[in-house]
């Protein structure tokens, strides 16, 4: 099984990711391991295109996998097919406020007090803030991914609202045992 997960910065990928990933019994990968090289501070130093896809390449040899995050602009033949994509969308304010909280907890208040790190936790916002109205600051956008969308032609769930994770996971799991995936029963 080859799932695949998208949508805006906190709009919940990497939490459904890993409940399904628990749920079903088959990896996590998360796409942000493999388009970052680790730095300090982290998320400003991007991967190589040939080696970013190399590495992810390297990561879905498995027949059985997740796959999180947005890929859309990787390239053509960088990934395999994928069995199912589940499209994530929360109403902007909830989303926003989410990241805000998230970048607290996972920095602390250096994000604050630094003027580097301030800087790039402000350019962070106002780029994951453009994702809805798609103003231009921001490449991954809201008509981005709708009009990938249009192109697959494997099966898409499209979660659009404030669920919680267990209600993605059903609806999720509903449309695998819908589309007959091998494996998937009303009991899983």
């Amino acid at each position: 099984m080859r799932l695949h997960i998208f949508g805006a910065s906190s709009s919940g990928v990497t939490t459904l990711g890993l409940a399904l990933s628990e749920k079903l019994s088959i990896p996590y990968i998360d796409s942000d391991d493999y388009f970052w090289e680790r730095a300090e501070p982290p998320y400003t130093l991007r991967r190589k295109p040939a080696e970013r896809n190399a590495l992810v390449q390297q990561a879905l040899q498995s027949t059985s996998w997740i796959l999180g995050g947005s890929v859309i602009d990787w390239g053509a033949d960088v990934f395999p097919a994928f069995d199912l994509v589940v499209f994530l969308w929360v109403p902007p304010a909830i989303r926003m406020a989410r990241l805000k909280k998230r970048e607290l907890e996972r920095y602390g208040t250096v994000i604050y007090t630094d003027p580097g790190r301030k800087q790039q936790y402000e350019d962070f916002l106002a780029w994951a803030a453009d994702y809805d109205p798609g103003t231009g600051i921001a490449n991954r956008t809201l008509q981005a991914h709708e009009q990938w969308m249009q192109q697959l032609s494997c099966p898409v769930l499209q979660l659009r609202g404030d669920y919680t994770t267990e209600e993605q996971v059903e609806q999720v799991m509903n449309k695998l045992l819908l589309s007959g995936y091998p494996g998937i029963s009303a009991t899983v």
